[in-house]
C-alpha cells in the first residue's frame, strides 16, 4: 500500500484535486500561492484566499518564544499574499490545543498574530479552538482573505522562456532560527507589480530547489541557476541557500531587458534589501534540476 511519504506532497495535491469539485472558470485555481477569486467582473479587484498550518516539533519546537510562534502562523499567510501582488484583510484563526496548554502561552501566541495583522492592516474575523489529546502536538491553523488589482496579479504559472529569475533578501540559515523572525515583502511587491509587473512570482517557504522547479513547472518552462550568484545568509552555503526552505523571499520573473533598469531602481528605493538575479528560464526539458528542499511527508521534522 502506497503511503504519503511515498508519493511526496506535490503528488498528494494533485491526486486529492481531483477527488472535489472545483470552480469551472477560476482566475486561479489550485496550485497558486492563493486562490484568486472573481466575484465581480466589473470590479478593478479580485479576492486572494489563503489556509496554512503549523504545526509543533515540525514548524516550531515548543521551546520557541510562543509571541515569535504566532508572528511566524500569520506572517506565512501574508507572504503568500505579497507573492500574487495583493493585500491581506480578514483572518480566521483556528487553535488546536492540549488542555495542560498554559493561558500565559496562548495569550502571547495571539499578541504575536496580532502584531503580525496589525503591521500589514490585517483585522481578526473569527476563529476556532479546539481540543488534541494530552501530550499531543499543538496546531495552528490559519484562513484568510485578501484583495489584489485586477491589472497587479501575478501567477506562478505565467513566466516565459528567457526571463529572468531574481530572489529578494538573502537565503538559508532558517534552523538558526531566522524561520520565526522574518518580514514579509508586501511592501515591495506592491511597488513591482505597479513599476516593474513581474511577469511569474511567489514566496520561498519550501527551499529554491523546491519552489524554484515548482513555478518552472507550472508555467511550462525549465530553468538555469548559477549557483555562485546566490545571496546567502552569514555561515551559510550555496547548498543550505537552496535547500533549507522557509526563507519566505520573493522569488520572480521579468524580461531580460528590463532587468538591469529594475536593478537600478530597486537599490534606490530599497537599499536595505537586497535583490539578485540568480538564472534564466528555459524551454521546457532544457535546463537543469535542483536538489534538496523541503517536502512535509519526505522531509525530517526539525522545528528549530
Amino acid at each position: 500500500m502506497k503511503t504519503l511519504r511515498d508519493i511526496g506532497e506535490d503528488a498528494l495535491i494533485d491526486r486529492l484535486i481531483g477527488l472535489v469539485p472545483k470552480d469551472p472558470k477560476p482566475a486561479a485555481g489550485p496550485g497558486d500561492d492563493c486562490a484568486v477569486i472573481d466575484r465581480d467582473p466589473t470590479s478593478p479587484a479580485l479576492m486572494l484566499l489563503k489556509t496554512d498550518a503549523i504545526v509543533e516539533h515540525v514548524h516550531f519546537l515548543p521551546s520557541a518564544a510562543p509571541r515569535a510562534v504566532g508572528w511566524k502562523a500569520a506572517a506565512r499567510v501574508v507572504s503568500d499574499f505579497a507573492a500574487m501582488g495583493g493585500r491581506p484583510e480578514q483572518f480566521l484563526i483556528t487553535l488546536a490545543l492540549a488542555p495542560e496548554t498554559p493561558l500565559a502561552w496562548v495569550e502571547d501566541l495571539y499578541r504575536g498574530i496580532g502584531d503580525c495583522l496589525e503591521t500589514f492592516g490585517a483585522v481578526l474575523a473569527g476563529g476556532e479552538t479546539t481540543r488534541v489529546p494530552t501530550g499531543s502536538a499543538t496546531v495552528i491553523s490559519i484562513s484568510a482573505t485578501g484583495t489584489v488589482l485586477r491589472d497587479h496579479v501575478v501567477l506562478r504559472s505565467t513566466a516565459r522562456c528567457g526571463d529572468a529569475i531574481f530572489v529578494t533578501g538573502k537565503l538559508g540559515g532558517s534552523l538558526q532560527g531566522k524561520h520565526l523572525d522574518f518580514t514579509p515583502r508586501v511592501e515591495h511587491t506592491q511597488w513591482l507589480v505597479s513599476d516593474f509587473k513581474p511577469t511569474a512570482m511567489m514566496d520561498i517557504s519550501d527551499g529554491l530547489a523546491k519552489d524554484l522547479p515548482r513555478l518552472a513547472m507550472a508555467s511550462g518552462c525549465g530553468f538555469i541557476v548559477d549557483p555562485n550568484t546566490l545571496p546567502l545568509n552569514p555561515y551559510c552555503t550555496p547548498q543550505q541557500g537552496i535547500s533549507d526552505g522557509e526563507d519566505f523571499e520573493i522569488l520572480f520573473t521579468i524580461e531580460p531587458a528590463r532587468a538591469s533598469t529594475l536593478l537600478a531602481e530597486w537599490a534606490s528605493r530599497f537599499p536595505d534589501l537586497a535583490l539578485t538575479r540568480i538564472g534564466e528560464i528555459t524551454d521546457a526539458g532544457k535546463g537543469m534540476n535542483l536538489t534538496g528542499g523541503w517536502d512535509h511527508f519526505r522531509s525530517t521534522p526539525v522545528g528549530g
